[in-house]
């Protein structure tokens, strides 16, 4: 019998519930990459979310333009922004949060206050488990 949990397919077996490998993985990977909302949460800040290749790389500190640059294709290519050429001298490049980039930002609003509320637990959780493993070491 196929069921959902968090809008994730799974199958119950007689050996217990197996995950059904689905196309939103690649998507979950993505938007959990170290960059990715970052990127997106200062693209809102932005005047009609929309900034230069220059100011994001400004405003995201330790990034380097090869990973900047990789992260900007893999979410033009995932539609969550879009990128702006002007034919200029020099040319220029904006990117812009999409529709859809846009839309998501609710529920990274929702994540970032999980992560906000539950940050000093996790911070104790790991010492306490840090502890326990130099106790047995």
């Amino acid at each position: 019998m196929s069921q959902n949990i968090y809008g994730r397919p799974y199958t119950v077996t007689a050996r217990g519930p197996v995950l059904t490998p689905c196309a939103p993985h690649d998507v979950l990977a993505r938007l959990g990459d170290k960059w990715t909302i970052l990127i997106v949460s200062l693209l809102s800040l932005a005047p009609e979310n929309r900034l230069r290749f220059s100011e994001i790389k400004n405003g995201i500190t330790g990034i380097s333009q090869r990973m900047l640059t990789l992260t900007l294709r893999n979410l033009e290519r995932d539609g969550l922004l879009v990128r702006h050429y002007f034919p200029e001298v020099p040319p220029r490049v904006e990117y812009e949060l999409s529709t859809m980039g846009k839309s998501m930002l609710p529920a990274l609003e929702g994540f970032t206050n999980w992560i906000r509320s539950n940050w000093t637990a996790i911070e104790a959780a790991r010492q306490n488990f840090d502890s326990r493993e130099q106790d047995r070491d």
